[in-house]
């Protein structure tokens, strides 16, 4: 490539159009890395159309060798050639985790380069001391891939929402645990062995524990409450509960009320001015529309007070939905080069996020332990109208609780046990 070319398409509008060349380096030829430099090479003319410069790979962080690959001469081992190059002017980390990745792109920054990432740890851990550092520099530090991978979100709501109050976000945010609740609900598949076809067909690592305990789940909810909320909101303050626990008797009682369980990430503004944010699995009532999302789809759903509820749905992961968003970072990095693009949040404040006992919320509470009427002697006195259900099992019933807060709940679930009457689980449900 040359520092400059003249387009030889005469139909994408730039024909004699003579474009500058804008330098980066990607950390990281993993599966998103490699992906971003596939869709930079393979869509080339048509990016360079839309970022109005060409966009040029100078550098490629991995501590492999890739000596079969085309472009192997772009490889380096050591950060500091990137860092100390004035010519690359955007660096694009898809490494994952938070270290090394934090020191190099808080480096790159100070370098006076901006940076586009798809690391969602990062992002939730390290967000706030990123964005303010690219801000003193007048940089660039974007990150659209660390919550929906392909599915634009953080976009849609810095920019098209900009003219609401956002009261509340709840999603579904994790292909692997709603592809495995999928197979439960649909296929009667036990949870075990549903974790085992979602690692068989790569969608779960070997080791699950982000996805079925909900930790990836959390770190996407808390960056969308950052962005929401203005403030900073870690992961450790945050409650999640993952779906080990989740069984297909549960799926069928679910059934039975007309809903399905799904892991939802949710955020919402208490009248108080705290926030509450959670991660747990829910009853979602099939009128609702994330209720229907499957499989390995993700789903967010955002309420603002003009537009009411407005939801955001496709694959959350995957290599090249994950690249897309990652190198439309990428354009954006290039056009505003010299007109920062505001993406910000201030420093955490304390006491904002509220306990989750605060949470209003109804409970489905699966109950044993004493004859079905003596089950529903007890559920009524503790209950003003709930919901209940004939067993799955004999001498078992299923209710849904009035709406209070969850300390109440658990006050509830006490005083059955306390009465004989076995909670053999428990679960939220899903109102927004």
């Amino acid at each position: 490539m040359t520092d400059a070319f003249v387009s030889e398409n005469k139909n994408n509008g730039l024909e004699g159009v003579k474009l500058g060349m804008v330098k980066i380096a990607v950390l990281g030829h993993g599966v998103v890395g490699s992906g971003v430099v596939e869709i930079l090479m393979k869509n080339h003319e048509g990016i360079a159309h839309r970022a109005k410069e060409e966009i040029e790979v100078k550098y490629i962080l991995d501590l492999r060798d890739f000596p079969d690959l085309p472009y192997a001469d772009k490889f380096v081992k050591d950060f500091s050639v990137i860092e100390k190059d004035p010519e690359v002017e955007i660096v694009v980390e898809c490494m994952g985790g938070v270290n090394p990745a934090f020191d190099f792109c808080m480096r790159s920054l100070k370098a006076g380069k901006s940076v586009a990432t798809s690391n969602k740890e990062l992002v939730a851990a390290k967000g706030q001391e990123l964005l303010q550092t690219a801000q003193d520099n007048n940089l660039n530090f974007l990150f659209e891939a660390s919550v929906g991978g392909g599915i634009p979100i953080l976009r849609p709501i810095s920019q098209c929402m900009a003219a609401n109050e956002i009261s509340a976000v709840a999603g579904i945010l994790n292909g692997t645990t709603n592809f495995i609740l999928t197979k439960m609900i649909t296929e009667n598949m036990a949870f075990d062995d549903a974790l085992r076809l979602a690692q068989n067909l790569g969608y779960a690592e070997k080791n699950p524990t982000a996805d079925v305990d909900g930790h990836d789940a959390c770190r996407k909810i808390c960056i969308l409450a950052s962005l929401v909320s203005g403030k900073h909101i870690y992961p450790d303050d945050v409650y999640v509960e993952g779906i080990r626990n989740i069984t297909l008797d549960d799926v069928a009682y679910a059934e039975k009320f007309d809903a399905a369980i799904k892991l939802i990430g949710l955020f919402r503004k208490q009248d108080n001015g705290k926030i509450q944010i959670n991660v747990a699995p829910r009853m979602v009532s099939k009128s609702f529309p994330l209720a229907g999302v499957n499989d390995v789809f993700n789903a967010i759903c955002v309420v603002g007070d003009a537009t009411d509820e407005v939801m955001f749905y496709g694959k959350g992961a995957g290599k090249m939905p994950t690249a897309s968003a990652v190198v439309a970072d990428v354009i954006d990095c290039v056009k505003h080069r010299k007109a920062r693009k505001y993406l910000y949040w201030e420093p955490a404040e304390k006491g904002m996020v509220a306990d989750y006992h605060e949470e209003v919320c109804s409970m489905y509470m699966r109950l044993n332990g004493k004859s079905s009427e003596e089950i529903m002697t007890v559920a009524n006195e503790l209950c003003r109208e709930c919901i209940y259900t004939d067993g799955v099992n004999e001498d078992e019933i299923a209710i849904i609780t009035d709406v209070a807060p969850y300390s109440e709940q658990e006050k509830i679930a006490k005083t059955f046990l306390a009465r004989g009457i076995n909670v053999v689980s428990a679960m939220r449900t899903l109102k927004m």
